[in-house]
């Protein structure tokens, strides 16, 4: 049986082509022009997936995602919001919403939340959970929820667990919610920077030593390994480890043991191992600096924690968490960001990712002049707000016209056929867009 989606917008041409895009993929769709239509649809359609924008006449989607669980409360929502409504939509969340999308819309990453909502439906129907939390990562993009997918089957197991991704992507806050949401989150979650300690002490700071181990020892150190046990030891930055440590974090691996430096006695510890790195373990392998075996050992799960510049779509959620995590430090004087300001956010690169993105927001907060946070208090002098940055287009012998014709058929499909969201794409106006159509003979009708 196909998975039955309700859609529900008061702009025709875009609920029309939603249901074009979404019937191609195999889907029964239903449509409403309004939130009050959609509740009587509902009742006699029973969808499986609503998805509806947030600013509508009469019955918003806020309005209408309550009305919808008051009839069934495990059919999921997926609301769309532009972004002057991402207020609406971070206020839906915190009253249950599991899903949004800001225009303009990806319909990739709508197709991605649908099926990721159609699988979470049949959970709950089946009796367990629809919905999975993961501490503070933020996030709602396709590429975050396959994050949140594959940490949600490893959080229920006891594998080791290798987090690969660039600085400031997340490590540490995907370890600890695969902790918390772990059979051992009532026990101590211990993190461990590699990078931090001494090549002389790292060994002894996770396995311990014995009194009169070096020069120093005065006492007996329980290392790091026994105060996790039962719990889960994170291993941050794990490419920095030297090789004398990595023979003894093998045989953990391996044996659930070791012995404390300058100790004879075996010590058994039921610890579970999360890794961390930014740097290519297997081009470390090949280059002798990690050792293969153990390489093998860390890498029985591996997640990839994206970069911020390829899932931009959380921009503006990150922005909101950010602005209310940081509200005291300017007295309540800064209440919101500028449009202008979270466009020039949207366009930068983001090199930092999420880290460079917090210290941005907590900066303007800080420094800013104004209740709403403008471009000026943004130290990003590379950025022209409104500027569009076409993807780099190989030429491949075609003319200017036909390059800026792709261009703009890819924002078209990107915007799913709206001219407005295609438009502030490409950084240019509405008219401008519609006379370019014109002038290549685009039409919305020949998209899908």
């Amino acid at each position: 049986m196909r998975s039955r989606i309700l859609v529900v917008d008061d702009d025709e041409t875009q609920r029309n082509m939603l249901r074009k895009i979404l019937a191609r993929d195999g889907y029964d769709i239903e449509i409403a022009s309004n939130g009050r239509d959609a509740v009587d649809k509902f009742k006699s359609y029973a969808a499986d997936v609503v998805v509806t924008d947030i600013k509508m006449p009469d019955m918003n989607g806020n309005d209408l995602f309550h009305a919808i669980k008051q009839i069934d409360r495990d059919t999921p929502v997926i609301l769309i919001t532009a972004y002057g409504t991402i207020e609406s939509a971070v206020k839906a969340m915190d009253e249950g919403v599991s899903y949004y999308l800001t225009k303009p819309l990806d319909t990739s990453n709508l197709k991605m939340l649908i099926k990721k909502a159609i699988e979470n439906r049949s959970f709950s129907m089946g009796g367990r959970l629809d919905k999975f939390s993961f501490g503070n990562i933020i996030g709602c993009s396709s590429k975050m929820q396959e994050v949140y997918s594959e940490l949600q089957r490893v959080a229920g197991s006891d594998v080791t667990v290798l987090l690969l991704g660039e600085t400031g992507t997340g490590k540490e806050l995907a370890a600890r919610a695969i902790h918390y949401n772990s059979s051992r989150k009532s026990y101590p979650f211990v993190k461990v920077s590699c990078a931090s300690l001494p090549e002389t002490l790292l060994e002894s700071a996770l396995f311990g030593h014995e009194k009169g181990a070096y020069t120093g020892a005065d006492s007996r150190q329980i290392g790091m390994f026994e105060g996790a046990d039962k719990g889960t030891i994170f291993l941050d930055e794990i490419g920095e480890i030297n090789h004398s440590v990595q023979i003894k974090l093998l045989r953990f691996l391996q044996e659930k043991q070791f012995e404390r430096v300058g100790g004879i006695q075996t010590i058994k510890v039921d610890a579970r191992v999360i890794a961390a790195t930014n740097i290519d373990l297997e081009k470390a392998v090949q280059e002798a600096k990690i050792r293969k075996d153990l390489y093998y050992r860390l890498n029985v799960v591996q997640i990839h924690l994206p970069p911020l510049r390829e899932r931009k779509d959380d921009i503006p959620l990150l922005v909101e968490h950010f602005l209310d995590k940081y509200k005291d430090k300017s007295n309540g004087k800064i209440k919101k960001i500028s449009s202008d300001a979270l466009s020039a956010l949207m366009q930068h690169d983001w090199q930092g990712n999420v880290r460079e993105l917090e210290n941005h927001i907590e900066r303007a907060i800080v420094m800013g002049k104004g209740e709403i946070i403008q471009p000026s208090d943004l130290p990003l002098p590379s950025i022209l707000p409104g500027t569009y940055h076409a993807a780099t287009v190989p030429l491949d012998g075609r003319s200017l016209d036909q390059i800026e014709k792709d261009h703009i058929l890819k924002a078209l499909e990107k915007a799913v056929g709206v001219q407005t969201g295609a438009a502030k794409i490409l950084g240019i106006s509405r008219r401008k867009l519609q006379y370019r159509m014109k002038k290549y003979g685009i039409k919305i009708d020949d998209l899908y």
